[in-house]
């Protein structure tokens, strides 16, 4: 008889599997491309339609062919940079927060979020910040969504992102000049660029072994039950080892996908929005973008876009011929 071995069931690449801290991600790396930017940008996920394109990829069997393309929808209204943020390296190579610049006029909804600054000297205050420039290593504008604008809540979400530039100068004036202002999609990304999503995904609670690592159901002449492992260790070491396959928690865990290309980006509601509106979620009512696939979380999430950091071999962009607006019941 054969010796029965197969690879293990279910990846360690992902461990400890508990529930994210929080229901919408922070995105730290980014690429530099030498650009003064944005390199992230967030929206709502909305759902999932297919449009029909013409393949342009000359090595492609169905080059010149019509093509279905499984999209998803992401709506985006525009984020408010409200502040700034100075960073320096201490002794242990961590970046240490030292200087912040708030807006002069602050949103009454983020109020709902954290609380706002009753008086505000922003001229004392850049006067203070603009001294501890030379020892900035980066600089971070602190941002936050727009929900109310698209009828979804009216809490936002904040986070911070990082800004590219060459110098610190460059990066400080770029700043500066956007504080207080909205930033759309079209500014920071274009059609055709591949991004990096990275969202929390959707919670299954606590799970058991074979939905969680996808190992096999022992046979029908189990004794007891049969959706466990079959050993949970060897007699040494005398412990169980955290590789073993046990239940515990599943999904809401952040998760990044590489890759993902902007096919579509709009800000005409009428040409994406089916009649009745998108199941589970509505309307869209502001601009919006169709990436190719799908992407992590449930709808009503907030996802979170970079640009991508190990791109794919860039190839022709399908030419849309059309949406399609059935409703995905």
């Amino acid at each position: 008889m054969g010796k029965r071995s197969g690879p293990r069931r279910g990846s360690l690449a992902f461990y400890p599997r508990k529930r994210a801290s929080r229901i919408y991600p922070t995105v730290k790396t980014v690429k530099a491309d030498g650009e003064t930017k944005l390199p992230v940008f967030a929206g709502y996920k909305a759902g999932m339609t297919h449009i029909i394109a013409l393949d342009t990829y000359q090595n492609s069997p169905t080059y010149g062919h019509k093509i279905s393309i499984p999209v998803t929808i992401v709506e985006t209204p525009p984020l408010r940079i409200f502040g700034i943020r100075l960073y320096k390296s201490n002794d242990y190579g961590a970046l240490n927060c030292i200087g912040e610049l708030l807006s002069e006029k602050l949103e009454k909804d983020l109020g709902r979020k954290i609380t706002l600054p009753k008086k505000y000297d922003i001229k004392k205050r850049e006067e203070e910040i603009t001294k501890e420039l030379n020892d900035a290593k980066s600089i971070r504008v602190m941002v936050h969504t727009q929900p109310r604008k698209i009828g979804l809540k009216k809490k936002p979400e904040l986070f911070e992102i990082p800004l590219l530039g060459n110098t610190i100068d460059e990066m400080w004036k770029f700043a500066r000049e956007m504080l207080g202002k909205d930033v759309d999609i079209s500014s920071v990304f274009n059609e055709g660029d591949f991004v990096d999503v990275v969202a929390v995904t959707k919670g299954k609670g606590t799970q058991g072994p074979v939905k969680r690592f996808g190992i096999k159901i022992q046979p029908r002449k189990n004794k007891g039950h049969r959706r466990f492992p079959g050993a949970i260790g060897a007699w040494t070491p005398s412990r169980v080892l955290w590789t073993v396959p046990m239940q515990g928690q599943m999904g809401f865990q952040r998760r990044t996908e590489l890759n993902k290309r902007i096919l579509k980006i709009g800000d005409k509601p009428e040409e994406i929005n089916p009649k009745g509106g998108i199941p589970h979620y509505g309307l869209i009512r502001a601009s919006y973008v169709l990436l190719q696939g799908s992407i992590p979380g449930p709808k009503k999430r907030l996802v979170v876009f970079r640009k991508a950091i190990r791109q794919n071999k860039e190839k022709p962009m399908p030419s849309i011929l059309e949406i399609s607006l059935e409703p995905k019941q």
